[in-house]
């Protein structure tokens, strides 16, 4: 026989859940005076036959009719009636849920009027807090039968819907003011990311409580990287690659990061090429004998994978530039042979 249920009540602080399903499977067996005992930030939406019927707010609550339980005071109703009839209770948490995580998982791009190729590589984190407002609309649009219901069960589709809103203000904000007006702007750009957010979020019964970004600046990606994202051409990767390596060479004989370990693309890459270059001209004038020394050694042939190392790069971009035809080279059965006078003249452009 099924047990039936006078007193339906849970008494966890549900620190990480959201939703909590009364039974977790099955169904509950309650009747006529059964209690229903809500806590401080609970609610519970009580549900019959696949239907929500009503919500209960914290406190004691007495089910009076076996169709629609009304809310009203226990008056000394006789339990006479003790028919039972099945039902779920959901237990919500309407506490504030806060110090959630959120971060740009791959740079954003935006625009840089002025400054370089006119485009920006941003990356930021910062945190959030969401909270229940429709108790009844999440659970039957969200929840639906699941038992226990946590926080890491949405957290990213969370994040997916204001890291949209996010890139969406950048890009409104963006086009209006450069990078490093933008950078000074987290505040203001938080409150437009939180009311953007709140249609997507009350779509769900949710609201977006607070949204903060913690950090906001031009990505570090590499110039390696960047040609991955399509955001550089063979040649221009070739050069700027090369620029470092001579650099490097001709400067800092001991080693370093090098000019495109730290492309600031948000200050520019543009103008950073531009330097960059500018800096490998006036290094070969000023330190001649220098760049003379750094390039003695290199071999009056080469394998591909020996010229990726003359300069600095994958072995596949060196194939890649002799496939195009940027580079010269001589095809000796299936493998390549490459001269350093053709290497000279591919970095001569």
């Amino acid at each position: 026989m099924a047990r039936i249920f006078d007193v339906v009540e849970y008494p966890s602080e549900m620190t990480d859940e959201i939703v909590h399903r009364f039974p977790e499977v099955g169904v509950a067996d309650l009747r006529i005076g059964s209690q229903v005992i809500v806590r401080e930030a609970q609610k519970a939406v009580f549900m019959r036959d696949g239907h929500a019927l009503d919500v209960f707010g914290p406190g004691r609550h007495t089910i009076v009719t076996a169709n629609i339980p009304v809310l009203i005071d226990f008056l000394g109703k006789a339990f006479n009636d003790r028919t039972p009839f099945t039902a779920e209770v959901y237990y919500v948490s309407m506490k504030e849920f806060v110090d959630m995580k959120w971060g740009t998982p791959q740079p954003i791009i935006v625009r840089n009027a002025g400054v370089g190729l006119g485009i920006a590589l941003l990356v930021g984190f910062g945190t959030y807090s969401v909270q229940v407002a429709d108790p009844q609309q999440f659970v039957t649009q969200v929840v639906g039968a699941t038992g226990t219901y946590r926080m890491s069960d949405i957290d990213n589709r969370f994040r997916t819907m204001i890291l949209s809103k996010l890139q969406d203000v950048l890009g409104e904000t963006a086009a209006k003011q450069n990078v490093m007006e933008l950078i000074g702007l987290t505040e203001e750009l938080g409150a437009a990311v939180r009311a953007k957010a709140q249609d997507d979020f009350a779509a769900i019964g949710m609201t977006l409580k607070s949204f903060y970004i913690g950090n906001l600046k031009p990505s570090d990606k590499s110039a390696e990287e960047l040609r991955a994202m399509g955001m550089l051409d063979m040649a221009t990767y070739t050069q700027l690659q090369a620029a470092d390596a001579m650099r490097e060479a001709a400067q800092n004989p001991s080693g370093g990061a090098g000019l495109t370990a730290g492309i600031g693309a948000g200050m520019g890459i543009g103008s950073v090429l531009s330097q960059s270059l500018s800096g490998m001209a006036a290094g070969q004038q000023a330190n001649a004998a220098a760049g003379a020394a750094a390039t003695a050694n290199v071999p009056a042939v080469m394998t591909p994978a020996e010229a990726a190392n003359v300069l600095k790069v994958a072995e596949a971009d060196v194939l890649a530039a002799i496939n195009s035809g940027e580079l010269k080279a001589k095809k000796i059965g299936e493998s390549y042979r490459i001269s350093k006078d053709a290497l000279d003249a591919y970095l001569k452009g």
